[in-house]
């Protein structure tokens, strides 16, 4: 997925990794370098009074530099709505771009993972 500025300017992008157990993205810059990596739980799916994790990595170094998360809402909440609590949080001197781009990853996450199809 590609992520632009309003006025169109690319600034990123997220790429998903085919894995059966773990889900896995790479997040690039704009210039295709890739920035970070995102690793989720095994289960990526809210369940049994549980928030859903997805690590953000460097890829220069492999630390935990961030995180999306899913919040568990509630078992009402939960089936009977759409409606879903995530946060995410990085490093304050991120450049904001970046800041954007995992926002982006997260809208994707959102939909992949936790969207009902009627």
């Amino acid at each position: 997925m590609k992520i632009y500025a309003p006025r169109g300017q690319l600034i990123g992008s997220v790429h998903e990794h085919f894995d059966f157990c773990t889900p896995t993205y790479s997040v690039f810059d704009a210039m295709e370098q890739e920035v970070f990596k995102i690793t989720g739980d095994t289960c990526a799916i809210a369940c049994c009074g549980n928030d859903v994790n997805f690590m953000v990595l460097s890829s220069a170094t492999g630390e935990t530099v961030g995180r999306i998360q899913k919040q568990w809402t509630g078992m009402v909440r939960e089936v009977f709505t759409d409606a879903d609590n995530f946060s995410v949080t990085f490093p304050m001197d991120l450049d904001v771009k970046m800041k954007g781009v995992l926002l982006g990853a997260l809208f994707l996450i959102d939909f992949v993972y936790f969207e009902r199809n009627n």
